[in-house]
């Protein structure tokens, strides 16, 4: 195959030389890293990553290729893929085409043959970092802030549904309601709560809660999603609105957002949290998960109201707020992504721990 230059310019004045996997096609976003060895198309196609150029930092991607159903999203928001080395001949019985028919499918801009350590070291001692994908090493970046509408571009736009799958354990439609907000969901999630039995809704990001209340949902989930939370903190009455009214679990973003609405405060991290080998404590029984993760920023420690907010969840790594639980109300937040596509399963259970605050229907209907 002919392999053509191309240049990662990065708003700190390095320039990094690679190849072009894929089409030439210029891009710009915020530079961010991923420790994952697996899980690449699931990164790929996760709207968190949307605007920004994700560099996967294990160095051999596409090695298992890619198939049809492990997707997060409808098609890949992220600005720009970074990687070492890509493998052209996958071997796996479920792979259905190579990360180069991947990036030129959906049009990705790609660099390979890059020096990724080095990569990682710059995002690690200047943080913030913006960067371009281009043929042209002088072309700095331009972009060189957060985009303040970038949930508004990956959110749905109408009401969507999914419904309860029969497993083995539950039966399709027997499950409780639960609406999902829209900040950038995953796929999984919503996959998640249908194979425990949930009737799913998905609402667009900014939907008013007289319009959740016609749709009689019995949870509310909060999703993941991209940028900075504070760009949404005009959505604080909403949130504490619905979570007055419904128990709440908020994923990531979501976590963020309801600390935002109860008075907290968030911050922007170093570099992010973005893997699947984060160790998080559980402070209630004091064991210790491995967990997947996706963020930059996260909610502000001293900020919480302990009257009413007990901390859940820590990082071991850095001590950083992981969970949040109500006192009163059945509303519960984590940092970590629970469905944990890419990464392990120790946090599968906070599905299951939302859906025990949600009264069955025979008592709602005694009450």
């Amino acid at each position: 195959m002919n392999e053509i230059t191309g240049y990662l310019v990065l708003s700190t004045g390095d320039v990094l030389e690679g190849k072009w996997l894929g089409e030439e096609i210029a891009a710009e976003g915020e530079l961010v890293f991923n420790t994952a060895m697996t899980g690449y198309q699931e990164v790929m196609t996760d709207p968190s990553y949307a605007g920004q150029i994700v560099t996967m930092t294990y160095p051999l991607i596409g090695n298992y290729g890619f198939n049809d159903f492990d997707h997060e999203s409808l098609k890949p928001s992220l600005a720009g893929l970074i990687i070492s080395s890509p493998c052209h001949t996958p071997e796996h019985y479920q792979a259905s085409f190579t990360l180069t028919e991947m990036v030129s499918q959906y049009k990705i801009p790609t660099l390979y043959d890059i020096d990724t350590r080095a990569l990682t070291r710059i995002i690690r001692e200047n943080g913030e970092v913006y960067g371009k994908i281009t043929s042209n090493k002088q072309a700095a970046p331009k972009m060189i802030k957060v985009d303040t509408e970038v949930v508004k571009k990956v959110s749905v736009t109408k009401i969507t549904k999914v419904k309860g799958k029969n497993t083995s354990s539950h039966l399709p439609g027997k499950g409780p309601h639960v609406v999902v907000y829209d900040y950038g969901y995953k796929h999984s999630i919503t996959d998640t709560l249908a194979e425990l039995g949930c009737n799913v809704t998905v609402v667009p990001y900014d939907t008013p809660p007289a319009v959740i209340k016609e749709l009689q949902p019995e949870g509310i989930v909060l999703s993941n999603g991209p940028g900075d939370p504070k760009y949404l903190s005009y959505l604080g009455g909403h949130i504490r609105e619905v979570t007055d009214k419904y128990p709440t679990l908020g994923i990531c973003l979501g976590h963020q957002l309801v600390a935002l609405a109860h008075g907290g405060q968030t911050e922007r991290l170093p570099y992010g949290h973005r893997g699947s080998n984060h160790p998080v404590k559980d402070l209630t029984t004091g064991k210790v998960f491995i967990t997947s993760q996706n963020h930059g920023y996260v909610v502000d420690m001293d900020s919480v109201e302990l009257a009413n907010w007990d901390i859940s969840h820590i990082n071991v790594n850095d001590r950083s707020v992981e969970g949040l639980v109500h006192r009163t109300k059945p509303v519960m937040t984590v940092q970590f992504h629970p469905e944990a596509h890419p990464g392990p399963i120790d946090t599968y259970k906070i599905f299951k721990e939302f859906l025990s605050k949600i009264p069955d229907k025979g008592e709602k209907q005694h009450a």
